[in-house]
């Protein structure tokens, strides 16, 4: 029997046992997570992790912009939106699937085994381009790498000829919550985004959706991304963790760098909330010295781009990584 000192405890509020997936969580619940002591909240990340994951493995993932600059979505953070004109940035037509197929080869070669790729599109339309994505994406399954790409918004049937394409996983993020959503862009809904992950789920084809941090939000905008997100059922395969890397010439430009601590914390949080995700430590990882990057994988994150360029910013260059991986010794293939 409890003391009659000993305080009551909201039975939503109790921790979950580590190896329970949940659905239901609430804002309330995991912004708790988020502000737990930090050697708390990384004590509890890394055994949800062992439990549902191989804490030796971290995938390798490449991406390439294959479409770059143009876009007429009005995101606050991307250089390739059109609406900010300050941007030094060349675009760049839809690359040639032969090409394409050619850096995933390389890429592979290097030690990527999932390769990414990008265009800046507001949605997918019929034609021959649409049609030269579903061969580069024939292409890279042919080489035995897990196929993804983020093309913008899908309409059922695009997400079903990809499918039958062979893609893995479509990426789509939802950047942040959707009560700060409104302050970074205006030129899509919510909503939109929902519908694409509804018609790529529907296909069978994993989902690739996660959120980036440092734009403004608060920590409870980032708990209620994270509860829209760990409400799917299932979760999605795939949980991007980004960092702002501020780019002159956007709205966003002006924003202090992420502190590591609340990278480090994100990801813990994305780990207790999402067991089987596999967790992607994304962009902003080149404000991250190595000892931070290991902190991020103790607290959950299993994957890891690979390469020097996150489709227009900059990411850790490959013998970067070299170092980092030789530091975490003899990794699972």
């Amino acid at each position: 029997m409890k003391s009659p000192d000993t305080p009551d405890t909201p039975t939503n509020m109790m921790p979950a046992p580590v190896d329970h997936i949940r659905h239901d969580w609430t804002v309330d619940e995991i912004e708790a997570i988020y502000r737990s002591p930090l050697l708390e909240l990384l004590g509890r990340a890394n055994a949800v992790h062992r439990i549902h994951h191989d804490p030796t493995h971290v995938q390798k993932a490449s991406l390439l912009s294959i479409k770059t600059g143009g876009c007429p979505e009005d995101c606050a953070y991307c250089p390739q939106s059109a609406h900010h004109r300050e941007v030094k940035l060349g675009r760049e037509q839809l690359m040639d699937p032969a090409s394409v197929i050619e850096m995933a080869s390389r890429a592979k070669a290097a030690g990527a085994d999932r390769f990414c790729m990008g265009a800046a599109w507001r949605r997918v339309r019929d034609g021959a381009a649409f049609d030269a994505v579903l061969e580069m994406v024939r292409g890279v399954n042919d080489l035995g790498m897990e196929a993804c790409v983020t093309l913008g918004m899908l309409d059922p049937h695009h997400a079903e000829q990809l499918g039958e394409a062979g893609l893995t996983a479509y990426n789509h993020n939802l950047d942040t919550s959707p009560e700060f959503y409104s302050q970074i862009i205006t030129t899509r809904t919510y909503q939109d985004r929902l519908d694409t992950l509804a018609a790529v789920r529907a296909q069978g084809i994993d989902l690739c959706c996660g959120g980036i941090i440092g734009m403004g939000e608060t920590i409870r905008d980032r708990a209620s991304m994270l509860q829209v997100l760990a409400g799917f059922d299932p979760h999605p395969e795939s949980v991007p963790i980004n960092a702002l890397v501020p780019v002159a010439g956007t709205p966003l430009a002006h924003r202090n760098p992420v502190d590591p601590l609340e990278l480090v914390r994100m990801v813990a949080t994305t780990r207790i909330t999402m067991p089987t995700s596999m967790v992607r430590l994304s962009a902003g990882r080149t404000n991250l010295n190595r000892e931070a990057q290991i902190m991020c994988l103790m607290a959950g994150a299993n994957s890891v781009f690979y390469g020097e360029k996150l489709l227009t910013t900059p990411n850790p260059e490959e013998n970067s990584d070299t170092t980092l991986f030789a530091a975490l010794g003899p990794l699972a293939a």
